[in-house]
């Protein structure tokens, strides 16, 4: 915490921001990347320079005393280290990085970034580690780290956390290898063309469903039994649809010993209609609104349940199944 602390008050701060804003910003945004000599960059790492310093002594140690195997011994470990930065290079250069379309997260959730690198050479390729690029100041790369076999694939999954629904532009990321004497560092920066979308995050424990609506058209209206429950039950019958049975019925049927399954009287059930509205979530905070809306979403899919959604500017008519419940969530993503 110190560290982030001292660093966010460095004077060069914001011009390292302001630096990183306009390098990314000159990035090409795509799904698929070639690494080739303009996109790769290369620079001593740690080890890099006390092996330079090393050097430096041995040559000056050799030229005072005249030793002629000290002369050995440093161009030796000068030409080992200049072979390295080559091949180091090249292990990079040449790889091919493609993005898959991201799948939607919901908010608080790691969500997975599969990033496929692809190599046309006839020998592999070692110790490439892919991340996504944290800015200065902020946590460390959570690196992952993947060997490409000679002309193949190899797939690694990078996380990050989105901290906010709707529709975010994946993240800068960067990949990076220090193969084979870790003495010099090759990377690039890449960022991707795709955009993820992020489901509000439900909330926890899930409150129970609000009572049906009437019908605009019907005649009359089915009251309410409670809660989430609604009139019009009858024993099961062989041959119902699962999506009739009240499951909710069934398992507490079960906790008290007995196995009667009930279903929804079709016809009585017709005269109601279960709306999900983000204005009639009772709670002060908008964003907890959307929150205790998606988990009825939820909760109504899960139960087989037909019901429609209200949000801000936007009306979804009442159904059910797993597209009708992907088309909810994306409104309550985007509201």
């Amino acid at each position: 915490m110190a560290r982030l602390t001292l660093s966010g008050l460095s004077p060069l701060a914001p011009l390292r921001s302001k630096f990183r804003a306009w390098w990314q910003g000159r990035l090409k945004l795509t799904d698929t990347l070639t690494l080739t000599q303009r996109n790769v960059y290369i620079l001593p790492t740690g080890s890099g320079w006390m092996l330079a310093l090393t050097l430096l002594v041995l040559l000056v140690a050799s030229i005072n005393f005249q030793l002629n195997l000290g002369y050995l011994l440093t161009f030796m470990l000068a030409g080992s280290a200049v072979v390295g930065m080559h091949i180091c290079h090249a292990t990079l250069r040449g790889t091919t990085l493609h993005l898959k379309p991201p799948q939607p997260q919901f908010m608080g959730n790691s969500a997975a970034l599969e990033v496929q690198l692809s190599s046309t050479r006839t020998s592999p390729r070692y110790g490439i580690g892919v991340a996504v690029h944290e800015p200065e100041g902020q946590s460390a790369h959570h690196w992952v780290w993947t060997d490409v076999p000679a002309q193949g694939q190899a797939l690694v999954h990078v996380a990050f956390k989105p901290h906010r629904r709707g529709l975010h532009q994946v993240p800068t990321l960067t990949a990076e290898t220090r193969f084979p004497l870790g003495t010099f560092r090759v990377w690039t920066y890449w960022r991707p063309a795709s955009q993820m979308l992020v489901y509000p995050a439900p909330e926890v424990p899930a409150p129970p469903l609000p009572p049906g609506e009437p019908r605009a058209a019907g005649k009359g209206s089915a009251t309410a039994q409670g809660v989430g429950e609604f009139d019009g039950v009858r024993a099961y019958r062989r041959g119902d649809p699962l999506k009739q049975v009240v499951w909710k019925k069934a398992a507490k049927s079960l906790g008290s010993g007995t196995d009667d399954l009930v279903s929804r009287d079709t016809q009585q059930s017709q005269r109601q209609e279960l709306w999900l509205d983000v204005s009639k979530a009772n709670l002060p905070d908008p964003e907890a609104r959307i929150s205790r809306v998606t988990a009825w979403v939820l909760q109504a899919d899960r139960l087989g349940l037909d019901y429609g959604l209200r949000v801000p500017g936007r009306t979804i008519a009442p159904g059910s199944g797993a597209a009708h419940r992907l088309q909810c969530l994306e409104a309550l993503a985007l509201c």
